[in-house]
């Protein structure tokens, strides 16, 4: 029978991920980061590699027959219905640059829905957690999303992904017309912490195109259970794998996302196949 994870586990894979992110921020050397793919903007270091291991390996320990989808290693779902979403480092650029904002991603789904949710901070000292109808949580603390009314007031947060040169709808229109419109937009590097940071309160509303599953496992489930709403651009249910995702406090919601633009991608999102996957496993 089929074990259920619990918030244990998650502390156990933070402790163990911060402490290889912390050994080598800022101590990286030149032969430690490669390009993927030869795109310029779209690194590797040997932190992402060690901690995507010691994650990998503190969720078999415990759950051996768990699918796992890891940015790196890819997939291996085992025809589980619980399914471990990994990023080990989100923000990669950030972390190569000495940038503090990067953390590491994991998201815990189960039947298609999101359960266990970590996002670890490590140089921040910053541990979200959230189970699934038991709250988010930051260093212990309930968190909640703010009570922002209108795009006026509201600080927004934004990325652009590596392709932006390669795309028409690459996300400058947007940011071009809501920075315009808003108090102010953050672009901190990692969608993770970005979603987090709405789950908090410290960022009113978040979108971006071009994600990936690992950048939004996690951080949506932080959203939800401090009270905020996740859609995809059109306002429906499609973001873990559709590519493009808007968070709020839930009270600019339809607002900001009446300003986005380039709701489709230019390409097929990723990984439809490996989603279709986990819905079959899920039945």
């Amino acid at each position: 029978m089929t074990q259920v994870p619990d918030i244990s586990l998650l502390t156990t894979i933070a402790e163990r991920v911060s402490e290889v992110q912390m050994k080598y921020f800022d101590r990286l050397e030149e032969a430690q980061i490669e390009h993927k793919e030869q795109r310029h903007r779209d690194l590797l270091t040997v932190a992402d590699s060690e901690s995507e291991r010691v994650i990998i390996d503190a969720i078999r320990e415990r759950h051996p027959d768990h699918g796992i989808l890891g940015e790196e290693t890819g997939a291996d779902l085992r025809g589980s219905d619980y399914v471990w979403i990994i990023d080990p480092v989100d923000g990669t650029t950030n972390f190569a640059r000495s940038f503090p904002f990067f953390s590491a991603s994991v998201g815990c789904w189960h039947k298609g829905q999101p359960l266990l949710a970590l996002v670890e901070a490590p140089y921040l000292r910053e541990r979200f957690i959230a189970e699934r109808g038991s709250g988010a949580f930051l260093n212990g603390r309930r968190l909640s999303v703010s009570d922002t009314p209108d795009i006026a007031h509201s600080i927004l947060a934004t990325g652009f992904a590596y392709v932006r040169n390669e795309v028409e709808r690459n996300n400058v229109d947007n940011f071009g017309k809501l920075i315009l419109k808003c108090h102010d937009i953050r672009r901190p590097g990692a969608a993770s912490v970005d979603l987090a940071y709405v789950a908090a309160g410290r960022f009113d509303g978040y979108w971006e195109p071009y994600l990936k599953p690992w950048d939004v496992a996690a951080g949506c489930l932080l959203v939800l259970e401090a009270g905020g709403r996740l859609t995809d651009f059109h306002g429906g249910e499609d973001w873990l794998f559709g590519a493009n995702l808007v968070a709020s406090n839930g009270r600019i919601h339809e607002e900001l996302r009446a300003e986005l633009s380039g709701t489709e991608p230019d390409y097929e999102p990723w990984g439809r196949d490996i989603e279709r996957q986990i819905k079959n496993n899920a039945q």
